[in-house]
């Protein structure tokens, strides 16, 4: 048998488990890095005395350095392999978290963040691809939804940070940074034993490296060792990116574009401009502990609901679901008129939005061959980071015009538009094995 139909014979295993929770980790990670920063900024104008626009730069350095490295990493990972640029990213991001920590200027605070988001952004970017390349067709969709639930964990965990260390002292809001850093030095050590994909050594030529690793999931699964002896090189990975626009994937190429710009610029304008809206009516409760806690504890059932519904609802119509969903949260959130209608449609938007992604991550690296998967998903999650980093500014120049009636009715068209060119444009990828109807002809 080849590499690949060992790999789609193997059932879940302990070392599936264990892959699981050390990519988990990394996601909970960026989910930490992606919140905290908005709970240090408040501080950083007082103690820097920075005007508006400079705290925005402050907050945009991650979400560009995010864009950054969701491309180089899929671009790397391609050429050099998974495992060294997740090492890599972590390792950066890291660093960054740690130089924030200690930054005293705008520049070098700027400078540091824009590290940070660069590491975080590969790791992201990569994790997906590279787990979902060990675990067969019939558990992958669950398998990567489930992934990416650990980014609540990373939230919740920066919400307490923000509320109990960041006041606590002038410097709280270092302690706060460098707590987000340390236990990465840890997960790094966890990580050292990792594998390199089998896929993508196979298709390196390296079958003799792929068929080691292979062996070692099929005993600890109790299998019989197999044997393979025909390396798998028709998607060497040397294909050129414009590959990604060959007859065969371009359909996918740019469905996956329009999916993860639309969901990422609504999710950073819903979440960018709530509060505003909150606070317009008077709505003390957005200011609570309990409110923020509740909100991003919401995430988690989101991506639990999100990684059942892959494997009932198969991936494109999970993702459309929640989009909906979503755009008639925020409908009903824009609509709320009392603290607990606030509470309830945030916590469903929460959930719908997040759920959102963990039906794009584990779709997406099923839309391009092992050749091609780092860079079909890094382009497609650096074209999301524009959403990011213009959704804000955009809704800000069309709030004063239209009100939230004109700002809930964009991004809830937007979500519509993005729905609609999932389902239409959109492969159906569940219990297909990775590559199969992918080759190049």
């Amino acid at each position: 048998m080849s590499i690949a139909q060992r790999l789609e014979h193997l059932p879940f295993t302990p070392f599936h488990r264990r892959l699981l929770i050390l990519g988990g980790c990394g996601y909970m990670f960026d989910g930490l890095d992606s919140a905290i920063v908005a709970f240090t900024l408040p501080v950083l104008k007082t103690e820097w005395h920075l005007s508006g626009p400079f705290l925005g730069l402050l907050g945009s350095a991650t979400y560009l350095g995010y864009g950054i490295g969701s491309l180089l990493a899929g671009l790397w990972a391609d050429k050099s392999g998974r495992r060294t640029v997740m090492m890599s990213a972590l390792a950066l991001y890291a660093i960054g978290s740690l130089l924030s920590a200690v930054s005293h200027t705008f520049s070098s605070f700027f400078s540091a963040r824009l590290l940070a988001g660069l590491g975080a952004g590969a790791e992201a970017t990569i994790i997906a691809p590279y787990l979902s390349e060990f675990v067969s067709s019939r558990y992958r969709g669950a398998f990567t939804a489930s992934l990416t639930g650990f980014y609540s964990f990373g939230y919740v965990t920066a919400a307490i940070l923000g509320f109990m260390i960041v006041p606590s002292s002038p410097d709280g809001w270092r302690w706060a940074l460098a707590a987000t850093a340390l236990p990465v030095l840890m997960l790094l050590w966890w990580r050292r034993t990792l594998p390199e994909s089998p896929r993508w050594l196979d298709q390196q030529g390296r079958t003799h490296e792929a068929c080691r690793i292979v062996g070692m999931i099929e005993q600890s699964a109790g299998l019989a060792v197999g044997l393979s002896t025909t390396p798998d090189t028709a998607g060497r990975a040397n294909r050129s990116l414009s590959d990604l626009f060959a007859p065969n994937l371009r359909r996918s190429t740019l469905m996956s574009w329009v999916m993860w710009l639309s969901i990422t610029f609504c999710f950073y304008a819903f979440f960018t401009w709530i509060p505003t809206l909150m606070i317009e009516r008077g709505m003390t409760v957005t200011r609570s502990f309990a409110y923020a806690i509740s909100i991003y504890a919401a995430q988690l059932p989101g991506y639990l609901a999100s990684a059942f519904c892959t494997e009932r609802l198969g991936r494109r119509a999970t993702v459309a679901t929640f989009m909906i969903c979503g755009g008639i949260s925020a409908i009903g959130l824009a609509a709320s008129q009392t603290p607990t209608q606030v509470l309830i449609f945030g916590i469903l938007l929460s959930m719908f939005m997040n759920g959102t992604y963990g039906g794009i991550y584990a779709y997406t690296p099923e839309l391009f061959p092992t050749s091609l998967r780092g860079r079909g998903m890094g382009l497609a999650s650096a074209i999301a980071r524009l959403g990011a980093i213009s959704s804000p500014v955009l809704i800000g120049w069309i709030y004063p015009k239209a009100g939230f009636p004109g700002v809930f009715g964009l991004t809830t068209c937007v979500l519509l538009i993005g729905a609609g060119t999932t389902l239409i444009f959109g492969p159906r990828t569940e219990k297909r094995p990775l590559d199969q109807g992918q080759a190049f002809h």
